[in-house]
């Protein structure tokens, strides 16, 4: 039954535009948006049918109602797309009037960051767990944890509030790659390559990644297209910045570093380490999206979990690159949507970042180089694998998410 009352639509429309900016803004899927608004509205006595969402604004209109929210592609506060996924469902249960509901959504808008203190051990988690998911010795990962210290540092003091995005990771870019470079100048580290592979992967934008390739998944072909390329933009600007640190360090030693490739220490090569790398690469990443704590653990154990299934099928099977990432990826996206029905929180957190042990950061690392150094046949070589594994990585999500939504669909 839709409302009368002109005003009290206009503030239903407004309210549930303002839900849907939130999620938007802080890295939910477009379907997530739509279906978050028409839930909002339709319980409010209004029609749902009054949003259009891209994956950068939202188009409200109403009999007395019209609404154009520009909503910019930003990162990622997972305990914002929480709190107003339970605020629906509270509104939908009938727990939750009207004006409880705006001042709700005031206090979201609001909600503070997490501490510095842990977004550092987050970084610190992440920069280590990944070094030695990608082949670091323990030396390269204690490395790794003070040059992604330094560089989230600069995050939190430099590019955030100063920076524009695609400058932030450029300079980011730079900032990291120059911290390991000077590092390995003065011994600190065995092998470069790992190291900064380790550090950058904190630039990485695996919710960009992750949401434009849930949105063409759910057949929302423009807002998907615009997520990946957002996210493409940022892998491109995090290796100018890499070449342009490259290029410097060389002025000062007389010529490009050497690389030889990605070194795999047997250190960290055990099955064991590599879990519990990637466990606390994933909970790294947890804490810089903002999830909330009782959700670490979860979300670690899915990526841990998606990529010991990786290097068993391409350890062990012997079945390339390309089927151990779908593998990898198709648990990721299984156990996300399971322990979203279980625990009744967004799929979202579990999925962005159990994807992250699978996600082609160390190949962009080392398409960059090869190019930058003219080795033209490994630059091919390697950009071809990162297109692999993103595909495979896409192919995966693709089907776990079409089967569940098929299923939904019989259910009703």
């Amino acid at each position: 039954m839709e409302t009368s009352d002109p005003t009290r639509s206009s503030q239903v429309l407004e309210l549930a535009s303002e839900a849907g900016h939130i999620l938007l803004e802080n890295g939910s899927e477009i379907s997530r948006v739509d279906e978050t608004m028409k839930r909002i509205a339709s319980n409010y006595g209004e029609n749902s049918e009054n949003f259009f969402t891209m994956g950068n604004g939202i188009i409200t209109t109403g009999d007395s109602y019209a609404g154009v929210k520009y909503v910019p592609i930003k990162g990622a506060r997972f305990d914002k797309i929480i709190a107003v996924n339970q605020l629906s469902w509270d509104i939908q249960s009938a727990g939750c009037t009207f004006d409880d509901a705006r001042k709700r959504i005031a206090a979201i808008k609001t909600m503070p960051d997490k501490p510095v203190w842990e977004q550092l051990i987050g970084a610190a988690l992440g920069s280590g767990g990944f070094c030695a998911v990608f082949g670091g010795s323990l030396f390269d990962c204690a490395a790794a944890i003070v040059a992604g210290i330094l560089l989230w540092t600069f995050v939190l003091t430099v590019s955030v509030p100063y920076l524009s995005k695609m400058l932030g990771n450029i300079f980011g870019g730079m900032v990291g790659t120059a911290l390991c470079a000077v590092f390995h100048s003065f011994g600190f580290g065995e092998h470069l390559g790992n190291m900064i592979a380790g550090t950058l992967i904190l630039l990485v934008p695996g919710v960009a990644f992750t949401n434009g390739i849930r949105d063409l998944a759910n057949e929302d072909y423009l807002s998907g297209a615009t997520r990946l390329l957002d996210a493409l933009m940022m892998f491109f600007c995090i290796a100018l910045g890499t070449c342009v640190a490259f290029v410097i360090h060389s002025y000062f030693i007389g010529g490009i570093i050497q690389l030889n490739g990605t070194f795999a220490s047997s250190q960290t090569a055990g099955i064991p380490f590599q879990a519990l790398a990637a466990l606390m690469g994933t909970v790294a990443f947890a804490i810089l999206f903002s999830v909330p704590r009782r959700y670490y653990l979860s979300a670690g154990i899915v990526g841990m979990l998606g990529w010991i299934t990786y290097l068993l099928i391409f350890r062990y099977a012997q079945l390339g690159i390309g089927a151990a990432t779908f593998a990898g990826a198709f648990v990721v996206a299984l156990l996300s949507i399971v322990l979203a029905i279980r625990l009744k929180c967004p799929s979202t957190i579990f999925l962005v970042c159990g994807n992250f042990p699978l996600i082609p950061g160390g190949g962009i690392f080392w398409s960059t180089y090869y190019t930058l150094t003219e080795q033209l046949n490994p630059a091919l070589t390697a950009w071809y694998t990162a297109l692999k594994v993103a595909i495979a990585i896409v192919l995966g999500m693709i089907l776990v998410t079409w089967y569940f939504r098929h299923k939904t669909k019989q259910t009703k």
